[in-house]
């Protein structure tokens, strides 16, 4: 699977597992209740550990002997996670010590192979508790303590995560192809877009959404340069995720997005630009990836000569950020523009890679500078010192300021779209980062180390 390695979170239900999940995130991502079975939806997110990235799974409770319904979805979706995942962690609760559907749990567990860290929650007392040591019983190595109330044993927990992992890949001359993720909502053609592209029925195409699952690869040559298209399962709202099949085809949506360069996002011409639209554009832009919209079925609606403009202004004034992304209407059933996408998307890679001289980067700055100035901070004038592209893929300009802390987000959006009206950048999300000089840290103090992706 390309992309991300997976952890996902399993156990019976009530033992904390979304509590441990918000703690390692350092956020209020998933419903906690006392309640057992509050987690009923997965939820998934993309965290780091020791500069490590990978993706945290919340599973509902695994609920044996159950007719009911929602029980049995339930139970099919953690044990959907169980396949999912790279490394699971099995939460149990060591207040009540090894429960019977511990034990049925950790049968199922070691009968898929993958590396399994028993989790010993709610060991508020560490480390002068030595409850956890009673579910060596489970058979499944040493148990971690841990209380995701205190975040106690977390850290050490966390380690353990990593030294199961996946090794990260190694970039070879297979890597160099440009890789580009066709997303977006189910039934918006994506299926299609592919086929009309490569001229053959590499998909399967249904009028039923949601008919594509996994991520598929295919490969052409174009202009010199390897192109690997990847058609991925459609994204809908979580409230729509009701089968744990849907539910993991967008996390594996998710971690194509991430191992992509540019992302080819479809909407429907008959829709407009909806709400899941816009989430899947900023999952997209959020990641680092070139994007371009292609709004597919054009040839479907009633138009003049007005309504293509007209349609794109509405959708630019919907995202800040969609000025900046290359709009093109298409239809994949008749070929209309499907192959000038191609050219769209290598310009859009072109910006997101392109670098800036870094004199040039500093006569740009100068020049926005004067022309309007930075707000006085406290009485203090804010100046700027010295400026670089530190990065590519995408674009990273430093910013060396006496007072980057003070500098007001309004005054970064107006220097980011100086940048861009000098250097273009279309598709690419350009990033800002701010830091303040040795000297003028002695001065001011430290008060720095923003970073800013407009």
């Amino acid at each position: 699977m390309a992309g991300l390695p997976v952890v996902a979170v399993v156990g019976r239900p009530n033992v904390g597992k979304s509590t441990f999940f918000n703690r390692v995130l350092g956020r209020r991502e998933a419903i906690v209740h006392d309640a057992p079975g509050v987690t009923r939806d997965r939820n998934f997110a993309l965290t780091d550990w020791a500069g490590r990235s990978f993706y945290l799974v919340d599973t509902g409770g695994v609920i044996e002997g159950s007719d009911e319904p929602l029980d049995r979805m339930v139970r099919d979706q953690a044990l959907s996670a169980m396949d999912e995942a790279d490394v699971i962690l099995l939460v149990t609760d060591g207040t009540v010590g090894v429960h019977p559907m511990d034990e049925k749990v950790a049968d199922l567990l070691r009968a898929r192979g993958t590396p399994v860290i028993v989790v010993v929650n709610k060991m508020d007392n560490l480390p002068h508790d030595p409850g956890h040591h009673e579910f060596w019983r489970l058979g499944l190595g040493e148990p971690v303590p841990v209380s995701s109330i205190s975040g106690k044993g977390s850290g050490d927990l966390l380690d353990r995560v990593l030294e199961l992992l996946p090794e990260e890949r190694s970039w070879d001359a297979e890597d160099a192809a440009l890789r580009i993720a066709v997303v977006g909502k189910p039934n918006v053609g994506k299926s299609s877009f592919v086929n009309r592209l490569f001229g053959e029925e590499r998909m399967v195409v249904s009028e039923v959404p949601g008919t594509t699952r996994d991520p598929v690869d295919s490969t052409l040559a174009y202009h010199g340069k390897k192109l690997v298209f990847v058609d991925t399962a459609g994204l809908r709202r979580q409230s729509k995720v009701d089968e744990s099949v849907e539910y993991y085809s967008a996390l594996r949506t998710a971690r194509v997005i991430q191992s992509s360069q540019v992302c080819l996002v479809l909407i429907d011409a008959r829709e407009g630009l909806t709400k899941q639209d816009i989430q899947i554009l900023e999952q997209a832009w959020e990641a680092g990836c070139g994007v371009v919209l292609g709004v597919n079925k054009w040839d479907l609606v009633e138009k003049d000569t007005s309504t293509a403009p007209a349609f794109e202004r509405d959708l630019r004034l919907k995202i800040p950020f969609l000025e900046w992304v290359p709009v093109l209407f298409l239809s994949a059933l008749t070929g209309q523009r499907v192959r000038k996408t191609l050219d769209m998307l290598l310009a859009v890679e072109e910006a997101r890679t392109r670098r800036i001289p870094t004199h040039e980067v500093n006569e740009v700055l100068e020049k926005i500078v004067t022309r309007q100035p930075p707000p006085h901070a406290n009485g203090r004038a804010i100046r700027f010192k010295y400026a670089s592209q530190v990065d590519t893929a995408p674009p990273t300009f430093l910013l060396f300021s006496n007072l980057p802390g003070e500098i007001p987000d309004h005054y970064l959006r107006y220097l980011h779209n100086g940048f861009r009206k000098a250097w273009g950048f279309e598709g690419a999300p350009v990033r800002i980062r701010l830091r303040t000089t040795a000297k003028d840290e002695l001065r001011y103090g430290r008060g720095g180390g923003r970073s800013r992706s407009p």
